[in-house]
């Protein structure tokens, strides 16, 4: 970075870059005792793909007992605060805010990327300001996009999130639906940049022993307890639920879990690693979304990589219905018909499954992604910058 002569500040090349997710450590040490949530996985995705091209790559994490700064296959890790360190009311800003920014310090990186919506949002973009850094912010949920809605539990933590959202160097949107709802609700124009997702291999058929599988955070907004309702009108099938509970919400993952130990055909596997999350993929027939709310499901892009077709209430940008990737449901009892018709039909469920993973590879592939980022800051403007009209990765040709 340099001032020109009209005291503008210019960006040179970006050599380093640094991923503001605070929980992100089990996901990158492999680590399956905590918490992994579609944020992380995408995360250190685009850690190990920006460090594959050559740049230096830190996070800023929860400190969990490792060293204050470790490096994990070339990332280095930077501990910014224990998550139940501190008093009550004044730990908001010491150690929490105070933490973040030492470890943004540390990390010293041209660029810092924060995602999900909360209050360091806002926090990353005053240090960005602060510092003359670029800063990107990936919305994580449609939610996110309009005020009110976003599932941020303090007004403060609201309020700073937005004024993050408002001073970010680039806006990240993960549908063309997300980049319409900033526009209209905050007048915020950004970017739609695909997701990251790693390569794999479908599996055989008979090695698909699982018909249904469901994976995700058990908390309300995903509706676990329709999947339940579904394996009570489908007998016949086999259903495997798997995924971790929120600190808060501990009781309402006991009661799921005892509810599904109750049904024959329902397998509870609690928190699963990301290694078996795609182990577990490689096994199902169908992967089934019930939530009421969503941004673009990592979910989907590791079934698709696999070939398993998705059956979804929520269809990202439309590309269930239009490109055939499997089947949008509107009620229960539509999802129950739809993933009937899949299972008594495996030839139709397979093209599905084999034209979302030629989808996926094409346009999903982590170092494609990571380099559209670099594309993007390098073009951006420290304040009101404009996305071009289009920002999807074209489909890789042979």
């Amino acid at each position: 970075m340099r001032r020109s002569g009209r005291g503008h500040v210019e960006y040179t090349m970006t050599k380093k870059i640094c991923i503001l997710g605070l929980e992100d450590y089990p996901m990158l040490a492999g680590d399956g005792s905590g918490h992994i949530g579609g944020e992380s996985v995408q995360h250190v995705l685009l850690a190990r793909a920006w460090r594959d091209m050559g740049l230096e790559v830190s996070m800023v994490l929860h400190d969990l007992g490792q060293p204050r700064e470790t490096v994990i296959d070339g990332i280095r890790g930077i501990a910014a605060f224990a998550p139940r360190a501190g008093v009550r009311i004044v730990r908001f800003v010491h150690p929490r805010i105070t933490g973040v920014l030492r470890a943004m310090r540390t990390a010293d990186a041209d660029v810092y990327y924060q995602s999900p919506a909360g209050a360091y949002t806002g926090v990353a973009a005053w240090f960005a300001r602060r510092h003359r850094k670029r800063l990107v912010v990936r919305i994580a949920s449609d939610l996110n996009c309009v005020p009110g809605q976003q599932l941020i539990r303090y007004r403060r933590d609201r309020k700073l999130y937005e004024y993050g959202l408002r001073n970010a160097t680039l806006v990240a949107a993960q549908t063309e639906r997300q980049r319409t709802l900033l526009r209209e609700h905050y007048g915020i124009e950004s970017a739609v940049i695909n997701m990251a997702v790693e390569r794999a291999e479908p599996t055989a058929p008979a090695a698909r022993d699982i018909d249904v599988v469901w994976l995700g955070n058990l908390r309300p907004v995903k509706r676990p307890e329709l999947l339940l309702e579904l394996a009570r009108r489908l007998p016949h099938r086999s259903f495997v639920m798997a995924g971790g509970s929120l600190p808060r919400l501990r009781g309402y993952f006991d009661e799921l879990s005892r509810a599904a130990a109750r049904m024959a055909n329902v397998r509870f596997l609690g928190p699963v690693t990301y290694a078996d999350t795609g182990a577990l993929f490689g096994r199902a027939r169908l992967h089934v979304n019930t939530s009421s709310a969503e941004g673009f499901p990592n979910t989907f892009l590791q079934a698709w990589a696999r070939a398993v077709p998705v059956v979804s209430f929520f269809d990202p940008d439309l590309l269930i219905e239009r490109r055939g990737f499997g089947l949008r449901a509107t009620d229960v009892d539509d999802m129950a018909a739809a993933i009937e018709a899949l299972l008594v039909d495996p030839g139709r469920a397979a093209a599905l499954g084999a034209a979302a993973r030629a989808y996926v590879l094409a346009e999903f592939a982590p170092r494609q992604v990571a380099q559209r980022y670099l594309d993007l800051l390098h073009a951006a403007q420290p304040r009101g910058w404009t996305a071009p009209a289009t920002t999807r990765i074209p489909v890789a040709k042979s």
